[in-house]
Parts: structure tokens; sequence; C-alpha cells
């Protein structure tokens, strides 16, 4: 019995793990690198924070497609041709929005870590 306790504590903490594991093929940058990502042309930015959020505090270039909404706006709103750039208040909602993207067949997603809450 107690051997059943080892084996769901382990499983706990794999999953807890795997939760904050960067994903393959998502980029991930600071705030400091973002500034620099800001200035490429060729890219889209992309904030899934609440509209209510995007409103408070935003950067300019980043267009808001809450997280809510992303499976559904973003093979719309969003180019497969050009890199994607996702920031949120504090990474986790960027981070769950860029594997949504992932799956539905976008490339080129970058992560931006620490989101809204580091850019201050």
């Amino acid at each position: 019995m107690e051997y059943v306790n080892y084996i769901l504590y382990a499983l706990v903490i794999f999953l807890i793990v795997k939760r904050f594991m960067p994903v393959k093929g998502i980029k991930n940058i600071s705030t400091a690198e973002l500034k620099t990502e800001l200035k490429v042309k060729n890219k889209q930015f992309v904030d899934v924070r609440t509209p209510a959020e995007f409103q408070r505090n935003k950067i300019k270039c980043f267009k808001n497609i809450p997280l809510h909404t992303i499976a559904k706006s973003a093979t719309d709103q969003l180019s497969t041709d050009k890199e994607i750039v996702v920031i949120c208040q504090n990474g986790m909602r960027s981070q769950k929005a860029s594997k949504i993207l992932k799956k539905l067949g976008f490339t080129n997603v970058t992560n931006v870590k620490g989101g809204m809450s580091a850019w201050r």
C-alpha cells in the first residue's frame, strides 16, 4: 500500500515538472530580447490577456487575441508564414497559447517569459 503512495507522489511531481518545462519547437525570450524583436517588421505580436487587461497596459504593436479565443481566431487572424511572438501577464497563458498555436500548425512561435509583469 505504501508503494502506491510513492507512485502517486512521483506522478504528481512529474506532472508539475512537465507543466513548467519548455515545449519543443517553441522559443522563449526575455522582455529584454523582446525590445529588439519589436523592431523587426515581419513578425506578428499577440497578447493573449483579457481585453480589460490589454486596455490597461499594452505594448503598441501587439494585437489582442484572448487565450479563450485563440484556437478559433488564430487561423483567421494570423499568418503561418510569419513568426508569432506571444505575451500575457506573467508567461503562463502565453505558454499555453503557444502550445495551442503549435498544435494548429504554426511553426514559428515565440513565448515571452515573464510577460507584462517583467516588461515594466
